[in-house]
């Protein structure tokens, strides 16, 4: 039941006890008692809203930074990652493989706010070797769901 119902919750979060219920053929409460307990364990992190922030009137820029870190003896890179992802304006980071060694996201209102946080903050930091920004200019798919969906022509059709 568990790999079933994190893949339903992960792609629906706002799905009632009551329909996964139905889906897994469970009774409620044991599906509510498993979804308490993977949220103690720390399996079930957080549940969140994707935003097509395109579509409001708010200003939202997403920015990617490469970071080249000194890994520190007997810690490698999680001292750094942890002062890293405490920054407020952090979204996500993540060790990766290449010639960077993490990748941080950041959202803020300007191509400037995200460029004096990197050249402020993190730049800065201690064992930061370098750094490379990359800037988000248009989301077609996020966490699975597709952003830039083509707009159905409802319009009729009139022929002289």
């Amino acid at each position: 039941m568990r790999e079933e119902l994190l893949s339903i919750i992960e792609k629906n979060s706002k799905i009632s006890i009551k329909e996964l219920s139905v889906l897994l053929g469970r009774e409620e409460l044991d599906v509510a008692n498993e979804i308490a307990k993977l949220e103690n364990e720390g399996v079930i992190c957080a549940y969140q809203t994707l935003i097509d922030w395109e579509k409001t009137s708010i200003e939202k820029v997403t920015g990617l930074i490469e970071v080249k870190v000194a890994p520190q003896r007997e810690q490698g890179f999680d001292k750094i990652a942890k002062r890293i992802y405490n920054y407020s304006e952090v979204k996500s980071v993540y060790l990766i493989s290449g010639g960077f060694d993490l990748m941080v996201t950041l959202e803020e209102k300007t191509f400037k706010d995200i460029a004096i946080f990197v050249t402020q903050k993190l730049a800065t930091l201690e064992g930061v070797l370098s750094t490379s920004t990359h800037f988000i200019l248009k989301k077609y798919k996020d966490h699975g769901a597709i952003l830039d969906k083509e707009e159905e022509d409802i319009r009729e059709v009139i022929t002289p």
